[in-house]
């Protein structure tokens, strides 16, 4: 066996959630993140399965970011034998001491409701992936790594920390392996945009081996975005969504986004651009993890301005389920910022239960929506959905606002990737959808040679030899997911859909002996 590391992709292949990478050398087992799967139902399956990998056997993980969908199955592998350390900056430590234990919370909770449902249809009940007990002990592993410092993982690998721009604590992975030779790697994380408010632009060195670059935007061009674009664009859409009845809601990611949009927010009313109205952080996580930002405002680009927006007059924090109730009976128009950002859990799926059916509200996704999601189900302009087992009918206006993104988009991307230039044996593009990846692919043609360029398929391995990556994935061992639904609705959409469409030609049907023919016809279709 010649003396040379594997990757195994785990996770965020040909999908943006799961972020998972297994580096195997010698007898030297490293995790590059272990992340929730969001997304379809299918997909989120994954996350109750055992893991492709002996948990026990990894020796460390080296965490890019707070984010669930690079950290949120730490607390899983903890109750499955893992007790290494986890090395993370120490802004990715301070969020995950809050988001970790909020997501065992949220699981909880989750669980706890389905399994009243189950009972009462006579199902079988289901078990949290992981406790509140597991996340307190996975945050006692994570041990702080600064930027730019040299630290050794495990025996015969390396590694240090470059800022990707993207989160606060954010980190992209310099990589050095052993071998015979030395391997270099750089794993992107998750790379920033130019114009993020509260974080300075990703930096990191060149010349590599192999770079594992995410693609999350790889297929889209935004417009070039100053502090003024952003905050006009916000403005803009905040006049539109005013209504004195009504609401504007904004699904937002706990973490950064919604502290963004709350310093823009303020500034834009104190600037008199907008009326200053109520702004209402419906989000305990939302509301820890602003108390970190704050902590860390000398940290971060404008940090300042985010502390002032903080303590405005008009902006509330809610913390206890009564105070999230009320917000329910806030007279006049208002602004409420609410977690999930997918709209998949937490407390916008409330909000938007009791305001999708008005039309004097506007929902605003200002985050990227996985397939599969409630919130990307709307994107695509659902005019039914199903929330907490009720079918609401959408008539609020559903707008999206990219420029707030916390990705790069595809020119960025392919800069930074041309950046790192030399890339001598490969590019491995990650945590993207089909479309964005292959998108991203063909930018970097432009200065790459295409058998350089590979796109794994979920649980895919490669041996990382100095010619180029070798696939030697195992054909008796296929993938957990079909390549094709990963990253895509499943079934469970589908059905769901089918159910609305069902509903609604019934609805429109002129009498009953009508609704008694399309029965009949579907009886005889499901008996075929």
């Amino acid at each position: 066996m010649p003396d040379q590391p594997t990757i195994r992709f785990h996770g965020a292949a040909g999908t943006v959630t799961g972020s998972c990478y297994l580096i195997e050398f010698r007898e030297t087992r490293i995790l590059v993140d272990c992340g929730l799967f969001q997304g379809s139902k299918t997909e989120k399956e994954l996350n109750y399965r055992v893991f492709p990998f002996d948990p026990r056997m990894i020796d460390a993980v080296i965490l890019t970011h707070a984010h669930i969908d690079h950290s949120g199955l730490l607390p899983k592998l903890v109750k499955t034998g893992f007790d290494g350390p986890i090395f993370a900056t120490p802004g990715t430590i301070d969020l995950c001491s809050v988001m970790l234990p909020d997501s065992a919370h949220i699981q909880e909770s989750e669980v706890e409701h389905l399994n009243r449902r189950n009972q009462r249809r006579g199902r079988l009940t289901v078990a949290p992936i992981y406790t509140a007990e597991d996340a307190a002990v996975a945050v006692t592993l994570l041990r702080a790594v600064e930027l730019e410092t040299w630290q050794t993982a495990a025996e015969g690998i390396r590694f240090r920390f470059w800022n990707a721009g993207h989160l606060l604590g954010s980190a992209s992975v310099e990589m050095e392996i052993a071998g015979s030779p030395t391997v270099r790697m750089l794993f992107s994380g998750d790379i920033g945009p130019s114009h993020k408010l509260l974080q300075f632009d990703p930096e990191a060195p060149a010349g590599w081996d192999y770079v594992v670059c995410e693609s999350t935007y790889g297929d889209t061009d935004r417009i070039e975005a100053t502090d003024q674009t952003r905050r006009e664009a916000l403005r803009a859409e905040v006049v539109a969504a005013t209504h004195p009845d009504g609401a504007l809601l904004v699904p937002s990611f706990a973490v950064e986004r919604t502290q963004e949009l709350l310093a823009d927010l303020v500034y834009l009313m104190q600037a008199g651009e907008i009326a200053t109205c109520p702004i209402i952080i419906d989000s305990p996580l939302a509301t820890r993890a602003s108390a970190i930002f704050r902590k860390h405002a000398r940290d971060m680009e404008n940090g300042a301005l985010l502390a002032k927006a903080m303590q405005a007059r008009n902006v509330r924090f809610t913390e206890t389920v009564e105070q999230s109730k009320a917000v329910d009976f806030i007279k006049g128009f208002h602004i409420v910022i609410a977690a999930s950002g997918m709209c998949e859990a937490g407390r916008i799926r409330h909000r938007l239960k009791n305001w999708l059916w008005r039309d004097e509200a506007t929902v605003l996704l200002v985050g990227y929506q996985a397939a599969g999601t409630l919130g990307r189900i709307l994107e695509d302009g659902a005019s039914m959905v199903r929330i907490q087992g009720d079918d609401i009918k959408v008539r609020a206006r559903i707008r999206r606002l990219d420029i707030y993104s916390g990705h790069a988009d595809g020119p960025e991307l392919a800069e930074w990737v041309r950046a790192r230039q030399p890339v001598r044996a490969g590019v491995f593009l990650v945590h993207g959808e089909d479309e964005g990846i292959s998108a991203l692919r063909q930018r970097l043609l432009a200065f790459l040679p295409e058998q350089r360029i590979t796109s794994p398929r979920l649980d895919a391995a490669f041996r990382l030899t100095p010619e180029g990556p070798v696939d030697i994935s195992d054909a008796a061992q296929p993938p957990r997911i079909d390549p094709v639904r990963v990253g895509s609705t499943d079934w469970h959409n589908d059905f769901q859909s089918l159910v609305l469409d069902l509903q609604d030609k019934l609805a429109k049907t002129a009498d009953d002996k009508a609704r008694r023919v399309i029965v009949r016809k579907l009886r005889r279709a499901l008996a075929e």
